[in-house]
């Protein structure tokens, strides 16, 4: 399945609200996301499904030579199908071309799915955050991407 990535705009929010909530335990507020649609900084990009809908999301953000991944999630019934890689794929490629040398991201230690997709883009784990999620508490996988040669 392939989806049409475009910009998160605040008709998204919805949508967006939704797949949050559906997918983290924790989930951000309306307010994070309106915060993120309204930076000039982020990188905040919805998948469209078939029927037009929002199916998925990214958020991301950089500052000088460091990028971060700040969300990925894709709502239930579409998981599975290569979304979240191809929206990981689009944050990872923005950052590129923002000349981003290395990219970081948090994730659940029990969150094998995520691991395994970071893993499949080149990311690696480089430390361990000790209860850095509430509800449950859970420790953090830190992952990092280089983007340039060593």
């Amino acid at each position: 399945m392939s989806a049409m990535l475009v910009p998160a705009t605040k008709s998204h929010l919805t949508s967006i609200v939704r797949i949050e909530r559906e997918s983290f335990t924790d989930p951000w507020s309306k307010e994070a996301f309106v915060g993120m649609i309204d930076s000039p900084l982020a990188l905040f990009t919805v998948a469209l499904g078939d029927h037009g809908g929002v199916i998925g999301y990214t958020a991301a953000t950089s500052a000088w030579e460091d990028g971060e991944i700040l969300s990925v999630a894709v709502e239930n019934v579409a998981r599975g199908k290569g979304i979240g890689g191809q929206l990981l794929d689009a944050a990872i490629f923005a950052l590129k071309e923002q000349l981003v040398a290395r990219v970081f991201l948090e994730v659940r230690e029990s969150n094998a799915a995520a691991i395994a997709l970071y893993k499949s883009r080149g990311f690696t784990q480089m430390s361990v955050r000790r209860s850095y999620y509430r509800r449950p508490v859970e420790n953090a996988l830190v992952m990092r991407l280089d983007l340039t040669p060593k």
